[in-house]
């Protein structure tokens, strides 16, 4: 599998992606390769670590089943204008 080469811009501003890409990564300057990112293999997700996450994920929805989404919003405007006010002092 033969690298692709990307400037050290395009490096900083798609690092995620290419964390999650099993493609290794050439990072030049001015068309001279600085390094080479090469991902290992990652270990797929234990079924208990998913189950986890979605046991968190409705308990999550659970408590916010409840919450007035309207009120919730005026309460942050309000919170939001209180730290200007605060800001300006």
């Amino acid at each position: 599998m033969s690298a692709i080469k990307v400037g050290v811009r395009e490096f900083r501003e798609r690092i995620a992606s290419f964390l999650e890409s099993d493609t290794p990564v050439a990072v030049t300057r001015r068309g001279e390769t600085l390094g080479v990112y090469v991902p290992t293999r990652r270990k797929h997700p234990k079924t208990a670590d998913l189950s986890e996450l979605k046991a968190a994920a409705d308990r999550l929805a659970k408590a916010l089943a409840d919450v007035d989404q309207e009120q919730l919003v005026a309460e942050f405007k309000q919170l939001r204008r209180r730290g200007k006010a605060n800001q300006l002092k």
